[in-house]
């Protein structure tokens, strides 16, 4: 997770094991490392309500509480949403 005093503005829904889940966070990683954000990550699978939620649509990226993506990261979108 990228280190930032702001709050994070992008939570990254996954699992452990998970390759999108992986790619995805490579994508957060850089585009929040870029712009000076932080995320926060979740395992949905510490979570019953969380996994009968996202089940096998992981990675899910919400930004600012919205549901962005699910499965992959498009940096230029994520870029776009975390200028607004």
């Amino acid at each position: 997770m990228s280190a930032s005093p702001n709050p994070a503005r992008v939570t990254l829904y996954g699992r452990v094991g998970c390759h999108l889940c992986d790619e995805a966070r490579a994508v957060i990683e850089a585009v929040c490392a870029e712009l000076g954000e932080s995320y926060v990550e979740v395992d949905i699978d510490t979570d019953p309500a969380l996994r009968e939620r996202f089940t096998d649509e992981v990675p899910v990226t919400f930004v600012d509480g919205r549901q962005h993506d699910f499965w992959r990261v498009d940096p230029v979108r994520l870029r776009t949403a975390l200028r607004r």
